[in-house]
């Protein structure tokens, strides 16, 4: 072949790679309108829509999976006076938690649908100087005891815990893994929508894909679990009778610790004068519950 046939060659082939294939985005598009109807549940206790595609189940097993994995891992304080004051503290949130729901659903027509044989709760204590706590898929609990002096009292302990119980509660775990794989087949369709372009140019698209979908999609969705376990696990503590007050007070002692974050549109929970200013918004609606269920009112602070 002469040399004009050879640059002509050249000259499509470089032409045909700088193209852009419409129809993965368009598979995409239908599956994802399929994956939203088919999978679009109403949440518990808020009554909004969440995707899943998981059985409580099914969630339930991997955490417990998860959580018997970290525990052997751990220093796991087994009795004493901690232990017992924090499966105290549990058993008086998981106590509530049906009422909770009941009031919910009184209160906003949500239907009260939680599947409560997916929960065998289960509560350790971790010696560790982690500033956490956490409540995975079917209720395994577990408290680091670098957050009691944070908590600084059983109120504050209360609305550490009823938050990450909250999170098992509203299934979040398995709706982020319903949302991982739309991002993952997200990704996929964007990548061969994207592979007869120029190399480089590619690259800058697919760069841009990850950063929206990062910033636009996967953290917006995290801080929205955080916000919504805050207000629910603030009426879970209001409900066993502890102060709901305290809430705030926690969140002021959490930004005292001065730990180095991220802007709050780069990070996957809010910031703590966002958590304040919203648990101070949801405040009479707690201590109305707290009068509802335990016909007191706690003593100013």
């Amino acid at each position: 072949m002469g040399l004009f046939g050879n640059r002509s060659s050249q000259l499509g082939q470089q032409g045909n790679r700088r193209g852009l294939k419409i129809w993965p985005i368009i598979l995409f598009g239908l599956y994802f309108g399929y994956y939203y109807f088919s999978h679009s549940n109403s949440a518990s206790f808020t009554g909004r829509k969440q995707l899943l595609d998981t059985s409580a189940q099914e969630e339930a097993a991997l955490g417990l999976q998860s959580y018997q994995e970290i525990l052997q891992q751990s220093q796991v304080i087994r009795s004493g006076k901690l232990p017992e004051e924090v499966q105290g503290i549990a058993q008086r949130l998981v106590e509530a938690a049906p009422k909770v729901e009941k009031y919910l659903a009184d209160a906003t027509g949500t239907p009260a649908n939680t599947d409560w044989s997916a929960y065998q709760w289960q509560v350790s204590v971790i010696q560790s100087d982690q500033v956490n706590a956490f409540c995975l898929p079917g209720g395994k609990i577990a408290v680091y005891t670098g957050i009691i002096p944070v908590a600084k009292n059983d109120d504050g302990l209360a609305v550490v815990m009823g938050h990450e119980i909250a999170h098992a509660l509203l299934r979040h775990g398995g709706e982020r893994m319903a949302q991982q794989k739309l991002v993952q087949i997200g990704s996929i369709a964007a990548s061969m929508s994207t592979g007869d372009m120029d190399p480089q140019q590619r690259q800058m698209v697919m760069a841009a894909i990850g950063a929206g979908a990062q910033y636009g999609v996967i953290l917006p969705f995290s801080r929205s679990h955080e916000s919504e376990a805050d207000k629910v696990g603030l009426l879970l503590a209001a409900a066993a009778c502890y102060d709901p007050r305290e809430a705030p007070r926690l969140w002021e002692r959490m930004a005292a610790l001065g730990n180095q974050k991220p802007p709050e549109f780069m990070s996957t929970h809010p910031a703590e004068g966002t958590r304040i200013n919203q648990l101070n918004e949801w405040m009479p609606e707690a201590m109305q519950v707290r009068q509802q269920f335990c016909g007191t009112t706690p003593a100013a602070p």
